[in-house]
């Protein structure tokens, strides 16, 4: 108990930091033991399950994935330059309280967006490419 003489009970926090740490410990048991169960009770002969034909449907054949990995970068780039933009409203409703320092820092923050956006065309993201 020598070693625990440092810790403050005490303390408003205490409480939080208590719960915290066995939130963390529940769910790294919760999920060792999902983990356990689920690798025990899976089916590992699904593969002839998956070809069989459902009802009067058509027969299953197997196609290679032909979505172009350069649909997720585009999707990406939306998602991150659109995101950038919603931190832009903020600034725009306050522009007058922060003044020529607001002014200085969005004009960095849109330099850096462009030379985000200028790297990303040249490196062919914003480019489609035919899957054929």
């Amino acid at each position: 108990m020598t070693q625990l003489s440092h810790m403050d009970f005490t303390h408003p926090y205490f409480g939080a930091f208590f719960l915290l740490i066995f939130a963390a410990m529940v769910f790294y048991g919760m999920a060792a033991m999902a983990r356990t169960v689920s690798r025990k009770m899976a089916r590992l002969d699904t593969e002839k399950l998956k070809l069989t034909l459902y009802e009067c449907g058509p027969e299953v054949t197997k196609q290679p994935n032909k979505i172009s990995a350069q649909f997720y970068l585009f999707a990406l780039l939306f998602v991150l330059f659109d995101v950038e933009i919603i931190f832009m409203f903020p600034w725009a409703i306050d522009f007058k309280v922060l003044g020529w320092f607001g002014f200085i820092e969005m004009i960095l923050f849109i330099g850096l967006l462009a030379i985000g956006f200028m790297y990303a065309w040249k490196k062919g993201a914003l480019e489609w490419h035919s899957i054929r």
